[in-house]
């Protein structure tokens, strides 16, 4: 489970990351507050949230268990050790 909770931080922050490496690169001041405004980090955040709604849906959407289908867990059956299975 923590796996897609990473998963989605780093998607919201990817807009802010290629930002930076924009600022980087164009030699325009990583660190200088002008790099920064307002409008710009509210851009990047309305980005980064669309693309967290994406990846939720497509995380939704595309994982798990095929529909109709039952989990049977692990068991014992005649003393071996029986892995789960989709049914």
């Amino acid at each position: 489970m923590i796996r897609p909770a990473f998963t989605e931080v780093g998607i919201f922050l990817l807009p802010f990351v290629v930002y930076a490496v924009f600022l980087i690169a164009s030699r325009s001041g990583f660190m200088v507050q002008t790099s920064w405004p307002l409008h710009v980090v509210a851009k990047l955040a309305l980005g980064s949230l669309v693309l967290v709604v994406i990846g939720f849906v497509v995380l939704t959407h595309f994982s798990g268990a095929p529909p109709n289908s039952t989990y049977i867990p692990a068991h014992v059956e005649n003393g071996k050790l029986v892995p789960g299975a989709q049914k």
